[in-house]
């Protein structure tokens, strides 16, 4: 056999584990899901209609379902779907500037670092939830009280995870830059933030579903615009199906939020040998 024929064969088979390990195992995975999902809402439907819980408390999957597709055709609806987005997007950003800023500024200096760290460790355990009522004496029931939730609940997950990133940088790499003349803003360019962007983007994924929570749950417990006051005017008003809609509908969201952050961090990380291993095994 010639060399071309043997190096024909050599790609070839290298192309079809490839294919074998990302192509073909990828439709596996989604009908794996399918069926979890499927599975789910099947026993859902079962447990009101056997008897096991009266439907006034939990209605039948179909019920809820159906009321969710009623809710898509309102437009009261996406407005409040609208205001939970927009209390999201703007306490992840603001949570997301304030972290990247301080994180790259603490980890750089190791006096900075020990000065923050007993502090950091103080305040990060404290939920959220917990400053409801400082955020309603402080702003009352308004979009500021969801975005002081919320950035507080996001900023840790980003700022935690850009610590890790800027004390994961090479030494030898930061000297050498050092050496070459670079001066502290050109190093945090070319040596720190390529080293923390991985870390960072991690801490942007977990922070988009933690924002999302205290989205909800600020509308909730508050009263603010969104889709957790009105799963709380649902609630009161005793119609279960359309509460239990309305708590499917903040789920896919949810599902939405986190493929998005996947899709955003494979694409920003598509150099970085994490992302690489998912599609060359």
């Amino acid at each position: 056999m010639s060399a071309d024929a043997l190096a024909t064969g050599g790609r070839s088979t290298r192309a079809g584990r490839g294919r074998r390990t990302g192509k073909r195992a990828f439709p596996g995975q989604r009908l794996l899901g399918l069926a979890g999902i499927l599975g789910f809402l099947a026993t859902w439907e079962l447990i009101p209609r056997l008897g096991l819980i009266d439907t006034k408390y939990l209605p039948p999957a179909s019920e809820v379902v159906m009321a969710l597709v009623r809710d898509l055709g309102l437009t009261a609806f996406w407005v409040s779907v609208g205001e939970t987005m927009k209390a999201w997007f703007l306490g992840l950003v603001l949570a997301i500037v304030l972290a990247v800023v301080l994180g790259f500024v603490i980890g750089s200096s190791t006096f900075l670092r020990r000065a923050t760290n007993s502090t950091v460790e103080f305040l990060r355990p404290i939920p959220s939830v917990a400053l409801i009522p400082l955020a309603v004496l402080l702003f009352g029931v308004k979009l500021e009280s969801s975005l002081m939730l919320i950035t507080y609940a996001a900023f840790w997950q980003v700022l935690i995870q850009v610590l890790y990133g800027v004390a994961d940088v090479d030494m030898v790499a930061n000297n050498t830059a050092k050496t070459y003349g670079l001066g502290p803003l050109a190093r945090i360019r070319y040596v720190v933030f390529p080293t923390a962007l991985p870390y960072l983007m991690t801490g942007v994924r977990l922070a988009a579903t933690v924002a999302l929570v205290l989205a909800i749950t600020a509308e909730l417990v508050i009263g603010s615009p969104g889709l957790g006051r009105e799963i709380a005017l649902a609630q009161s008003g005793g119609a279960i199906s359309g509460m239990y809609a309305l708590v499917l509908a903040t789920g896919l969201i949810g599902v939405v939020i986190n493929a998005l952050m996947r899709l955003i961090e494979k694409k920003t990380l598509s150099w970085h040998s994490s992302v690489r291993s998912e599609v060359i095994v």
